[in-house]
């Protein structure tokens, strides 16, 4: 007959597999925090200038511009395209709103440098900012002015300024066919 033992896992030994789990969650924290950025939890760097000379500056439509070879839009604001809604002038006449509100955009650079302050990037891949020429934001005036609307992540000064625009029946507002609101939706 065999004698059979039965032995105890030593105290040292019955450590080891907790201590094993904690090293690799301990290794695991270290390897994420050396990979994640170091921003991502702490303050946000400074947005990106972009700069243009006014000869360097073309309006591509009303929310729309090419500073040299980088296509920027103004963040906050949308414009109907060019045919997609009609406007009256002050005498009457119909024109379109979408090339309006480019002409409207054309008379705020025009002569003047840019300067802009990259907000991100839209799904088109066109870089997203706010713009200032002669000390004149851009989305701002053009939505005071009643040729864009303030979008749905504006500001609600915006939102105000768009409010308005509506109420003096200025730029799209002056009898727009479709309605400015319509075309926001399929927008």
């Amino acid at each position: 007959m065999r004698i059979r033992r039965i032995f105890r896992r030593s105290p040292a030994a019955r450590l080891r597999t907790p201590m094993a789990i904690a090293t690799m969650i301990g290794l695991s924290g270290l390897l994420l925090s050396a990979a994640v950025p170091r921003d991502l939890l702490g303050s946000a760097p400074p947005q990106p200038m972009l700069v243009a000379a006014a000869g360097e500056i073309r309006v591509l439509d009303g929310a729309t511009l090419r500073l040299g070879d980088q296509v920027l839009q103004l963040q906050a604001v949308q414009v109907p395209a060019r045919g997609q809604a009609s406007c009256r002038d002050a005498a009457g006449r119909t024109m379109d709103c979408g090339a309006a509100s480019a002409e409207a955009l054309a008379g705020l650079v025009a002569g003047r440098d840019l300067a802009c302050r990259i907000g991100g990037v839209d799904r088109h891949g066109r870089v997203l900012g706010t713009c200032e020429a002669g000390g004149v934001e851009l989305g701002a005036a053009l939505v005071a002015a009643g040729w864009a609307l303030a979008a749905d992540s504006a500001t609600p000064g915006l939102a105000t300024s768009e409010a308005i625009a509506r109420q003096g029946g200025r730029g799209l507002w002056s009898a727009a066919r479709p309605a400015a609101a319509a075309w926001r939706r399929g927008s």
